[in-house]
């Protein structure tokens, strides 16, 4: 029996899947890491805890294969964005700044003075964000210069376990266009943008396609994992690339849905030389030569979650959920906005703040929950509602991650997005997605669609209910224009909580 692994590098813990050759999961394994928040607005993680977590879950992936039984290929999803700094010996600098670090909108601005928003787009395809890598490299550069001048690579979160298992520097495309260092449409580091900012090339990691093979298992890594010295390694990719492939998305027309601690819209696209102004994030596809268009919410499911821990702590999800399907569409007038974190997509601001609009004496629990699902999955919208204004198409979703386990939640974005939502047989996701670049690469199938005709596969298709569809167009409307109305009121409290720090 043949089998591949694939490792998704999460926000919160890593997580290995064993797959064979019929795309089913014989196992799978998971380690949780933690994440350090040393000021507001501050999210770092030490890379060694990554490493460890991943050789743990692999070891016990393996512990249970008989001699007959093979590993054929490993690859990699990962979060992306995250700096990870190496020097010359291979040691990590510093902890890695991860993906929801916004200490860097000072930098964000330096980067559009600097260069100018229109080359950046030309170059990048994507404005300047906190969560990308560049910024977070000038960050550095700025407040750290010792250890700036000890960087000899720096690396994303896979790249880093990839590299610690082979010993081989490496990115690959699709987590390379995160980092606002890439010429999208070329598929090359942008010169232009290194020479801008003083960056050495040689600090850039050579790049590969997600099916690429990436090195050898390193001994000392086979006697800590228990995988065979044989054992193929390629490349992977980005955790929302990774997630497109694990659901299917591998066609012009497809789109997904993905609710985990973050939210994200994806759209295929099989053109680089598009233009979105910027709007949503442009990046290079898992499948060579494709692309895809992106829209990002902060906290997703990080609201359910926090909005749960914080109100409800001893109840279930799936409590809360009940209670919130026995309420009416809309809540009652009541809106949730999962400014949480700040917002990504459409409004880039790292200031903004959640709020609960609309509270009456009639509004019970239910209300609330009903009203934090709602908003995040309007927040969702805003990037179907633009990616529609620029004429594509978008009628069949396919919905992974948190939002697929619930059939509340399904039929909601069925209702929201005017759209089928699709949920497959398999709700891994970026896992999956890394295990078909496995398969892909070890021979088992020439493409990557092939290999999905195989490993996935419809449950259930959800469509809208044409009543709610109509009440959630109108409070849609009403949704958007809170962003206006409190984006000042934000930077007021923040200005205000600041003042009170000092």
């Amino acid at each position: 029996m043949n089998y591949v692994i694939g490792i998704d590098l999460g926000t919160s813990a890593v997580k290995a899947l064993l797959v064979n050759r019929n795309g089913q999961v014989v196992k799978e394994a998971s380690r949780p890491y933690p994440v350090m928040h040393e000021k507001t607005g501050y999210s770092e993680q030490n890379p060694e805890d990554w490493v460890t977590g991943t050789y743990e879950a692999l070891q016990e992936l393996t512990s249970s294969l008989t001699g007959d039984e093979k590993i054929d290929g490993i690859s990699f999803s990962g979060q992306m964005h995250g700096l990870v700094m190496i020097d010359h010996d291979g040691a990590v600098i510093r902890p890695a700044i991860l993906w929801n670090d916004t200490r860097t909108t000072l930098e964000c601005r330096e980067i559009v003075e600097v260069l100018g928003q229109d080359q950046l787009l030309a170059l990048t395809k994507n404005p300047a964000l906190e969560g990308f890598t560049l910024p977070k490299m000038l960050w550095v550069k700025k407040h750290e210069p010792e250890n700036w001048g000890r960087l000899s690579q720096f690396m994303l979160p896979k790249d880093y376990v990839r590299y610690r298992m082979t010993g081989e520097v490496a990115m690959d495309l699709s987590d390379a266009a995160g980092t606002l260092l890439l010429n999208v449409e070329k598929g090359k580091w942008s010169k232009e943008v290194l020479r801008t900012f003083q960056i050495e090339e040689t600090h850039c990691p050579p790049l590969l396609f997600s099916t690429d093979e990436a090195g050898l298992l390193l001994p000392e890594v086979v006697a800590l994992t228990g995988l065979q010295a044989d054992t193929k390694v390629y490349a992977g990719g980005a955790d929302n690339a990774c997630g497109a492939i694990g659901s299917s998305v591998l066609n012009e027309g497809m789109s997904m849905c993905s609710i985990g601690t973050s939210g994200v819209v994806l759209s295929y696209e099989d053109r680089g030389d598009l233009d979105f102004n910027g709007k949503v994030h442009y990046f290079n596809h898992g499948v060579p030569g494709a692309y895809y268009t992106m829209g990002v919410t902060l906290a997703a499911g990080d609201s359910l979650s926090w909005y749960k821990r914080n109100f409800a702590p001893e109840l279930s999800f799936e409590t809360l959920i009940e209670e919130a399907a026995k309420t009416p569409a809309g809540a009652e007038g009541l809106l949730f906005t999962p400014y949480i974190s700040g917002e990504r997509t459409p409004h880039s601001d790292a200031v903004i703040r959640g709020s609960f609009i609309g509270m009456d004496q009639r509004h019970s629990r239910g209300h609330f929950t009903r009203a934090v699902l709602e908003g995040i999955t309007f927040s969702l919208y805003e990037s179907i509602h633009i990616f529609r204004e620029g004429g594509k198409k978008i009628d069949r979703i396919v919905s992974i991650g948190g939002g697929a386990k619930s059939d509340f939640w399904l039929q909601l974005q069925a209702d929201i997005f005017n759209a089928e939502i699709v949920k497959l047989n398999s709700e891994q996701g970026p896992g999956m997605g890394a295990a078909m670049i496995a398969a892909v690469g070890s021979g088992w199938f020439t493409h990557l669609n092939e290999c999905a005709k195989r490993f996935l596969n419809e449950e259930k298709v959800y469509v809208p209910n044409m009543e709610n569809k109509e009440s959630y167009k109108n409070l849609f409307y009403i949704y958007q224009q809170v962003y206006n109305q409190t984006k000042e009121l934000s930077r007021m409290l923040n200005d205000s909580k600041e003042r009170v720090v000092k």
